[in-house]
């Protein structure tokens, strides 16, 4: 615990660290969207008298420290009329905000930099911001906003194919991300198998990837960070909002309370396939469910001008099957409280709850007339407290410290077999572990041109009782390992780990219009999914780290270049990163990682790299507006025992990855977008050669490679058009219909490839294409607001 110690220590020296040359005083306050009362992210407050300035927080909280005076302070936001406030400071100054939002006006712009070249001043490098209303207008399976499809058109994101959970960042593994709603995490971000995610697009407020340069209040995960915040609810009148689409309907519901001091919002999606597949299920089919639905809420209270409380909840689950099947799915909820200490010294203190689990049944209805059965559970769970402070040290420091102590809760499989009457418990032995953080960072501003944000973050992981310890055997490297022996903890700490992780990035602004910028970070992971599929499924295993299990390191460094044109209408970048991994996870073959209390003995550990060059070009104004990004990369592994001890891709290794996205305005009531995908196959690994035996071909990989080939190279246009109704909504409200088009020109992409023998001869093989989505998928959707 010498470590914790240390960064209490710094701490300490917060309020030493600086002496005032002369009276200062603050102006502060809230910075809100006039039409509902929704605080706003990000919005610059700009001092023109001193050339600087700083950003709203996650709560639209700012602070300012200043010498006495007067001043002019500029606010400005993304798609928001821009205000000029003067304002004398001879004393502490409380200033809230109300700007207008002015992104329906034609011929504004659509997709618009924070402020004036945002992306070329903010020291952030590695950080993609999608505003939701740009999201709602891109074309999408079956006429549905999606969050995560819509984050894989991104520079460095990609996914293993249509159909596949989750997403991979710069190289990483889908459990690599951390992906947070409101703070929690959520453990699978995906509906229908990975065609749809989570997040209901009518209760999101605002979406940030982080895939760099990760400041030190983050910790978890070692690839990216994909945090999700929910709209805090109109506080200024009743709003509802829903759609009626192919696949499913939404519903959400704001409204203010307490004279307007507090808001709330309720939002609900329910998928129909089976309804409207009901009358043509017959025989096993017959009482088949295969569907999902979700509820998201959140509501928010303030106290007075220094507290605020907020509580948000997320409950979704996905059903599938007729009397065999299973279900899964998430459930978090979070509380905070934000307190103001004084006009520079912000707290946001967090408690939260989050629970993944999956459910497979036989026999759901009793139908079985020997009486055989078979029952399984798993779920992994988390809690957490985490008080975060933001210090306003001056406008040219900005002092960010806090912590966090989250408790784990693994249960690989509860599971129950009942045949001819008899029943076997086959459960696998819960797990249990905590982790504790401490960190502090600062954002420096040296002068006009030159930034840094540093900071450091220890990180401090227990195994704890009841638990066992296993020791395994080696035979020969590459295979499943043997038990030898078992050591039980009833109580205690069975193992521990400790990780310092650094945090650094630099800007160097070149001109008005011109900067480059750099960064390293240091992530440590102790939570892990094991998989051995080609995608993850919602079966896959979560556990903790153990003896054998180390943390996962990785240290990454990127380098970028920062380019406005054209007075801001075009913006460009373009970065270089460099990832190195430890304690990377791959699997003997034919491993078995379901209900396997010796599951440690079929994995095997090693190292990884990921590396590549990231293009992103994006138009912020006109009619027509859109981005076009390409990246160019390379992910490997290298596992003792696998493809000759040599380095081999990873399975979600990409080499091009090109998406294209436009959006175009054509007037007030037609809108029109469209997107274009095109990616390299993932790697694959086939036979080399066979062998006949038995009247069978028998195939077999004689050189031990591991991912030598490639299923062939993806590519997908989607369509998409919005038609505003000319007539109000139950008198008073507004609608539109939603047309798209899915694979417009009817690609049949693989999402893998494999061999098999051929029906009619064993003696003959043969190579198959798998694909998920083979065929064009136009539909229509009707989103409506009152």
């Amino acid at each position: 615990m010498s470590a914790m110690k240390q960064i209490l220590s710094l701490f300490a020296l917060l309020f030493t660290m600086y002496s005032y040359g002369q009276e200062r005083k603050t102006v502060s306050g809230y910075i809100k969207d006039a039409s509902d009362g929704e605080s706003l992210i990000g919005v610059s407050v700009y001092v023109r008298e001193i050339g600087n300035g700083t950003v709203t927080n996650d709560y639209g909280y700012y602070a300012l420290n200043l010498p006495t005076g007067t001043y002019t302070l500029v606010f400005n936001y993304i798609g928001y009329g821009k205000i000029e406030k003067k304002v004398e400071l001879t004393t502490d100054l409380k200033l809230n905000i109300e700007l207008k939002d002015e992104s329906l006006k034609l011929q504004e712009v659509v997709i618009k930099t924070t402020k004036e070249d945002e992306n070329v001043k903010n020291i952030e490098m590695s950080v993609n911001k999608v505003e939701m209303k740009t999201i709602r207008q891109m074309p999408a399976l079956l006429g549905e906003v999606d969050l995560v499809r819509s984050i894989q058109l991104l520079p460095g994101v990609t996914s293993v194919g249509e159909g596949a959970s989750g997403f991979n960042v710069r190289g990483g593994n889908i459990d690599q991300n951390l992906v947070l709603l409101d703070e929690a995490p959520v453990f699978n971000s995906s509906h229908l198998f990975g065609f749809f995610s989570v997040f209901n697009p009518d209760a999101i407020k605002d979406v940030k990837l982080v895939k760099g340069g990760i400041p030190a209040q983050y910790g978890g995960r070692i690839s990216s960070i994909l945090d999700v915040r929910l709209k805090e609810g109109n506080s200024k009148k009743r709003e509802i909002n829903g759609g009626i689409g192919t696949i499913f309907s939404r519903l959400s519901y704001e409204q203010p309370f307490a004279k307007g001091k507090g808001s709330f919002i309720v939002a609900g999606r329910r998928s129909y396939i089976d309804v409207l597949a009901k009358p043509f299920l017959s025989g096993d089919l017959k009482g088949a469910r295969f569907y999902f639905y979700d509820l998201t809420a959140k509501a928010n209270y303030r106290i007075d001008d220094k507290n605020t409380v907020y509580a948000s909840a997320y409950f979704g689950r996905d059903v599938f099957g007729a009397d065999f099947g299973f279900d899964w799915g998430n459930q978090t909820a979070t509380a905070r409280w934000n307190h103001i200490f004084n006009n520079k010294l912000f707290m946001n203190f967090t408690t939260f709850y989050s629970n993944y689990d999956y459910g497979i049944e036989s026999d759901r209805n009793n139908t079985s007339k020997t009486g055989d059965k078979f029952k399984w559970n798993s779920n992994i769970q988390t809690w957490s407290l985490k008080p975060d402070f933001t210090y306003y040290l001056t406008p040219n420091n900005t002092v960010t410290f806090g912590g966090q102590y989250i408790n784990y809760t693994s249960k690989p499989g509860t599971a129950l077999a009942i045949s001819s009457g008899e029943s076997r418990n086959i459960s696998i032995d819960p797990r249990y572990a905590d982790e504790s953080a401490l960190y502090i960072g600062n954002e420096q501003k040296v002068n006009e041109w030159l930034s840094f944000q540093y900071g450091i973050r220890y990180s401090h992981f227990r195994n704890l009782g009841p638990g066992t310890n296993f020791e395994f055997q080696e035979i020969v490297k590459g295979e499943r390992k043997i038990p030898v022996s078992e050591k039980k903890y009833e109580t205690g700490v069975i193992n521990e780990y400790g990780n310092w992780e650094p945090r650094f990035s630099a800007k160097i602004e070149l001109s008005t219009s011109t900067s480059i910028k750099a960064s390293y970070n240091r992530t440590a992971q102790y939570l892990h999914l094991l998989s051995n599929t080609a995608a993850s499924s919602p079966l896959d295993v979560w556990t903790l780290s153990s003896k054998i299990i180390k943390p996962q390191i990785a240290d990454q460094v990127a380098l970028g270049w920062f380019q406005n044109f054209q007075d801001n209408a075009y913006e460009a970048s373009v970065e270089v990163y460099y990832k190195a991994l430890q304690n990377q996870i791959d699997y003997v073959r034919n491993s078995d990682l379901l209900l396997n209390k010796y599951l440690e003995g079929d994995l095997l550990f090693g190292n990884g790299r990921a590396y590549g060059t990231e293009f992103y070009v994006k138009k912020n104004r006109g009619k027509l507006t859109g981005w076009v990004s390409y990246t160019l990369a390379r992910t490997e592994r290298k596992i003792e025992g696998i493809n000759n001890n040599g380095w081999f891709p990873a399975r979600f290794d990409k080499t091009h990855n090109l998406s294209v996205v436009g959006l175009y305005q054509l007037n007030e009531r037609w809108s029109f977008s469209t997107n274009f995908a095109f990616n390299t196959g993932t790697p694959a690994s086939f036979p080399t050669n066979r062998f006949e035996w038995g009247g069978w071909a028998i195939p077999q990989n004689v050189n031990d490679s591991r991912n030598a080939s490639r299923i062939p190279s993806y590519h997908r246009l989607d369509l998409g058009a919005t038609l505003k109704s000319k007539k109000k909504l139950f008198g008073k409200g507004q609608g539109e219909w939603v047309f798209s088009v899915y694979n417009a020109y009817n690609r049949r992409n693989p999402f893998s490839t494999y061999v098999r023998q051929n029906e009619d001869n064993n003696l003959k093989t043969e190579a198959v294409r798998y694909s998920i989505i083979g065929s064009v998928v136009p539909a229509v959707t009707y989103n409506f607001k009152f």
